[in-house]
């Protein structure tokens, strides 16, 4: 094997292919500018390609059509789509290589991506002319003359909220008190048909605010005609009804009562009629006047003084007059005077300190 030695002499070189050899490693012995080793190899940095732009293709657009090419940051004007055309060639025919064909509206390719662009741009030739394009043709405000607006007043709706019982309806929103609202209840709980009425005002000392039509009591017990009361008196009514009239006539008689006739409900007028007299409590729907009662098995019994031998009629006309003081404020009969020798009264006037007048 032949060796690098300095001062060496002999040396002997069979071939050329060796001598080739031994010139190489005399290179690499000879320190600077020779061979790199393996490692320094690895270690060398590899110079970054250059990428030469390409040069720009020139525009087929015209300068009439720049018009309509949008010059936005997200749209610049140089990512429209151009390739070199000679010169005699049909613009039209390019146009017709796109997929839509031969258009005279914006083609934009890239729909559904973050990268639209503007293939074509349509034809001056081809524009028509839009409705807000007509419309800017008009003359504009300041040629024609001031229009007055009258401002009317409005009112909010909708703010109020809207009750369709009229026993939720408070009485800031034009409700009924809260004692109204708690004598009708009692009515449903004594099972009376009534109907709720507008309020009542014929005059001075003559109105019902929150009126009744009575048409039935507990039991089915019907009133004929039918009467417009306060709910008070018909609260205190249907009470006496139900608790003392119809226990009574199945005591007497062994039958319940069908119906009741009123004589007078609400009645604008003074007391007894008579004039200059003051004003009745008919005239607040505070009283009701009885004049019949009728049994489920068809007997009739009359409000009037009963003859000698009629003891069961006049056990329980005298039992009636007896009970409903318990409930009514007043309560006027046969023989109170002449003018009740025919009917019952019964109302809820006042009185100071809370007397009643049963006669």
């Amino acid at each position: 094997m032949l060796s690098c030695v300095p001062g060496s002499r002999r040396a002997r070189f069979p071939s050329k292919s060796l001598f080739l050899t031994v010139s190489l490693l005399a290179a690499g012995c000879s320190g600077e500018g020779g061979l790199v080793p393996p490692g320094e190899v690895l270690s060398m940095q590899q110079a970054a390609p250059v990428i030469r732009p390409e040069p720009a293709a020139p525009s087929i657009i015209s300068a009439a059509e720049t018009a309509f090419i949008p010059s936005a940051p997200d749209m610049p004007a140089q990512n429209v789509l151009a390739y070199p055309v000679a010169d005699g060639v049909d613009m039209t025919q390019m146009t017709s290589a796109l997929p839509e064909g031969n258009v005279s509206q914006p083609v934009v390719t890239g729909i559904g991506t973050d990268t639209l662009r503007l293939a074509s741009a349509p034809a001056m030739e081809d524009y028509k002319p839009s409705s807000a394009d007509i419309g800017a043709a008009q003359p504009s405000v300041s040629d024609q003359p001031p229009v007055t607006v009258e401002k009317k007043r409005g009112l909010l709706a909708g703010l109020m909220p809207r009750f369709s019982n009229p026993l939720s309806k408070p009485q800031w929103a034009g409700g009924m008190p809260a004692s109204e609202k708690a004598c009708r209840k009692r009515l449903k709980r004594l099972g009376v048909t009534y109907r709720d009425l507008p309020a009542i005002s014929s005059g001075s000392g003559c109105s019902i605010p929150y009126p009744v039509e009575v048409t039935q009591l507990s039991g089915g017990i019907e009133i004929k005609p039918a009467a417009k009361l306060n709910c008070q008196i018909t609260d205190a009514f249907a009470q006496w009804v139900k608790k003392e009239l119809a226990p009574a006539a199945r005591l007497r008689y062994v039958s319940g009562v069908k119906s009741i006739n009123q004589l007078s409900s609400y009645s604008c007028r003074t007391m007894n009629s008579k004039r200059g007299a003051p004003m009745s409590e008919h005239a607040k729907g505070n009283a009701i006047d009885v004049g019949k009662v009728t049994l489920n098995n068809g007997t009739s019994i009359s409000v009037r003084k009963p003859g000698f031998f009629a003891f069961r009629e006049k056990s329980l006309l005298n039992n009636i007059r007896a009970d409903s003081c318990k409930y009514f404020n007043t309560v006027l009969g046969p023989g109170s005077d002449v003018h009740h020798k025919d009917h019952f009264h019964f109302d809820l006037r006042a009185r100071k300190s809370n007397y009643r007048h049963c006669d």
